[in-house]
């Protein structure tokens, strides 16, 4: 029996696709509202306009018969197909449309609109739907409808065609499954024994990386799956031809603003899919879009197999005191979500706060102010918890280096014997007028870890731009800082000497120092400098990589480096928490991401008001562990001025 379709919709675009098919196949029209007949192999719902609430309907009545469809209406002067649902499969109209919606510049604009639509109010039909543009769609349809009862793979699943109906040109656009979405989604309930982790080998690529998984192999997938200016999680690029490295800049949409995110090397090919990685970090990080948390209570009810919040830092009382301060004080009979974990000091899964695992950069019931800190992406989920704690140890080494004002010894470059070192560090010099300086600010830990400073050699232009890095090989950690350097140079210059007086203002007042940019462009302004002389004394020898470090172990896997790490934390005890943000959006390409938190390490915030120290008092101790000090220090001896970390 030949298979049957089944159309829903007036208007031309309906007509002509009715037209086409009927008489090679059996084609009922009908409306939503009517019983679908049994035999029906694939719906079409088609419309010379944009109505929601049918393609809403349609969601919910064909998934329910599980019978596949597939959709053709006109928006705004173009015409969309697609894409092709399957029952039980992820990737419906919805996930399409909020693709669609969040990569678009008027995304606020549509989303009212669209929620108006949904209400059921009318539509009126579209200007730009000519009999041209819609037999054009309607050849397109029919072609894809011929496959899909061929059994051939079809061009639609995870994709919409958009027919530009003033040019009548044609494109395809990749969209990626809503995670979240309401009817196509199936994620699992966030569990603990979902957060358990078992360390497994992850051989490394070659021997004197950290990675498992090669860049030529992922870049056959990552512009693919990832950019797209119409329905990408990233929607657009550019290249920053000003800067001394290959630059590339992407943007990721989000609702409420665009996100810019960023890659460094040298090759602009590789510094464009590492800010793809970059945005996809980005995104597991934002909310819990891997697994459904189901967990609403208080820490005093949970706290048997709880993180106690406390011990991760809090703001100072006198700021949770203040007006229009953006988190309250902990209470520990207050309910708030959280997230299961898994800390390798215990062997066991932990509950977190979801403010903690994820952003909560003020808003709702947050208590702190929690960024990114500690976020990583990696090829295996070894590789992943190995780079994000390295972000955890060099923040950390960076604040505790500023609060207790260590001079730390001076690193001496050429020493490291590496000629991509010397040749990074020779176009830093002649390009940019900037002279580096690195240090060791290597903690009790012993991961090796830098802080730099470039400093300006022009009288006009930013100062002084600070950064850091951390890995078992020290060389390594130096030109990973030294891209983090270039990423910054020359872009402020203007609008350092344009706002003056706002960034002299903050020397005055470190509480006017708000933002992540404000700490960058304060330190920009030479009367900072002096602020940086525990630092930049030149008095003191410079020292060798030989003298300052230790050989990196050669571990031909990283499941041998993690282990090593996890075994010096333990030493130290130090708890070393895990939660597994990975989502279906990365998982479908074998990556994974994750979060670390080691509770007693200073975390990273931005906005001076926000510093988070109190409860901290590792930073009391260290300094002495180290010998910069004969005894502890104490809060009121720690630096009281903005960290200068961009």
């Amino acid at each position: 029996m030949a298979a049957r379709i089944l159309i829903d919709g007036n208007g031309l675009l309906a007509d002509f696709v009715y037209d086409q098919l009927s008489s090679n196949y059996p084609v009922t029209r009908q409306s939503l509202l009517d019983e679908v007949p049994e035999e029906t192999e694939l719906a079409l719902v088609l419309h010379n306009a944009w109505h929601p609430s049918v393609h809403r309907k349609a969601e919910e009545r064909f998934r329910a018969t599980g019978i596949p469809w597939l959709r053709g209406f006109v928006s705004f002067g173009e015409g969309i197909i697609g894409p092709l649902v399957r029952p039980n499969t992820p990737g419906c109209s919805r996930c399409a449309d909020i693709r669609r919606m969040i990569a678009g510049s008027d995304r606020q604009e549509m989303w009212t609109f669209q929620m108006r639509m949904a209400s059921g109010e009318g539509v009126l039909g579209d200007a730009w739907a000519s009999r041209t543009g819609l037999s054009q769609m309607a050849t397109l349809i029919c072609d894809e409808v011929q496959r899909f009862l061929q059994e051939e793979p079809s061009n639609l699943e995870e994709r919409v065609f958009i027919t530009n109906l003033r040019t009548l040109t044609n494109s395809s656009h990749l969209f990626l499954p809503d995670p979240l979405c309401p009817m196509c989604s199936s994620l699992p309930d966030d569990t603990s024994e979902l957060a358990q982790i078992r360390l497994e080998s992850s051989p490394k690529i070659n021997g004197g990386g950290y990675r498992c998984r090669s860049m030529d192999e992922l870049k056959t997938v990552l512009v693919k799956d990832y950019l797209d200016y119409r329905t990408g999680i990233m929607n657009g690029k550019m290249q920053d031809f000003t800067l001394p490295f290959a630059d590339v800049l992407m943007n990721m949409p989000l609702f409420e603003a665009d996100e810019g995110v960023a890659g460094r090397s040298n090759s602009y090919e590789m510094s464009e899919l590492t800010a793809i990685l970059e945005g996809l970090e980005r995104y597991c990080g934002i909310e819990p879009r891997g697994k459904r948390k189901v967990v609403r209570d208080s820490y005093h009810n949970l706290e048997n197999q709880a993180l106690n919040p406390t011990r991760v830092g809090l703001h100072e009382k006198d700021q949770y005191e203040k007006p229009h301060f953006p988190f309250k004080p902990f209470n520990p009979d207050d309910p708030m979500n959280w997230v299961w974990g898994y800390s390798f000091l215990q062997e066991r899964p932990i509950l977190i706060p979801e403010l903690l695992a994820y952003y909560s950069l003020g808003y709702g019931e947050s208590f702190v102010y929690e960024t990114s800190n500690g976020c990583a992406l990696g090829g295996s989920l070894e590789e992943a918890i190995f780079h994000a704690i390295m972000e955890v140890v060099e923040r950390d080494s960076f604040l505790l280096t500023w609060y207790a004002r260590l001079p730390l010894p001076r690193l001496d470059l050429s020493s490291a014997n590496d000629k991509e070192l010397q040749l990074m560090v020779n176009r830093i010099h002649e390009v940019t007028g900037y002279d580096l300086h690195f240090y060791n600010s290597t903690m009790e830990h012993e991961i090796p870890s830098v802080w730099a400073v470039a400093k300006n050699r022009k009288s006009k232009g930013v100062n002084l731009i600070c950064a850091a890095g951390a890995n078992p090989d020290p060389i390594r950690a130096v030109k990973s800082t030294i891209y983090e350097l270039a990423g910054m140079m020359f872009r402020h210059d203007e609008k350092l000497e344009e706002n003056r007086q706002k960034y002299e203002r903050m020397l005055r007042d470190p509480f006017a120092v708000r933002t992540m940019e404000d700490h960058g462009m304060l330190y920009g302004l030479r009367e900072a400098e002096e602020r940086l002389n525990f630092l930049l004394d030149e008095q003191r020898p410079l020292r060798t990589f030989a003298e300052e470090f230790k050989q990196p172990p050669a571990n031909a896997d990283l499941k041998d480096d993690l282990e090593d790490i996890l075994k010096r934390f333990r030493q130290l005890n130090l708890e070393v928490i895990v939660v597994d943000q990975t989502t279906p959006i990365i998982k479908r390409n074998g990556l994974f991401c994750v979060k670390v938190l080691i509770p007693g390490m200073l975390p990273m915030t931005f906005g001076h008001h926000l510093t988070r120290v109190k409860g901290l008092e590792r930073v009391l101790r260290v300094p002495m562990q180290l010998g910069f000090m004969k005894m502890p220090l104490s809060f009121e001896q720690l630096n009281p001025y903005p960290h200068p970390f961009p």
